[in-house]
């Protein structure tokens, strides 16, 4: 008996010793969209000036106002559907924790008014059927100037 009782001390002993102690944390941090800037995983929101709203990664929804209202919305509203976010400049709201944005919104309207460009930005994926559109260019505010010698051979 006395056997019987080492040996299941014995095994008891070696199950929990196998067992490795493992401690997740989950922030339940929502995927961002492929659009988004790389190098940020652990923020909530995007700031995008020149549409002047915001993205909230966890819900993957659009935060604007609407007749006077912030809501919320899976699409962009119907006048920037065909708005390229790939080339859209995004403000990582990277100092903002709470689940309202738009609490500070005239702050971020003025220092990130529309047109606004801060240091180059790395999409996280590619631009569909355009190729890859890594770093950032220009999204339509650029200075025009081009690299044209400005010879041509017309007739004045």
């Amino acid at each position: 008996m006395k056997s019987l009782k080492y040996f299941f001390i014995a095994m008891t002993f070696i199950a929990v010793s196998s067992l490795q102690a493992q401690v997740s944390v989950n922030v339940n941090i929502g995927t961002p969209p492929a659009w988004g800037p790389a190098g940020y995983t652990d923020v909530r929101y995007y700031y995008l000036p020149d549409l002047e709203m915001y993205y909230d990664i966890n819900a993957s929804n659009y935060i604007y106002i609407s007749n006077g209202k912030w809501i919320r919305a899976r699409n962009l509203p119907r006048n920037y559907r065909n708005y390229d976010l790939y080339n859209e400049y995004k403000v990582v709201l990277t100092d903002y924790r709470g689940n309202s944005p738009y609490d500070n919104y005239k702050t971020h309207k003025v220092k990130y008014g529309k047109g606004y460009i801060g240091k180059p930005q790395k999409t996280i994926g590619q631009k569909p059927g355009k190729g890859n559109n890594k770093e950032y260019k220009d999204n339509g505010h650029g200075n025009g100037n081009g690299h044209g010698k400005g010879h041509g051979h017309g007739k004045h």
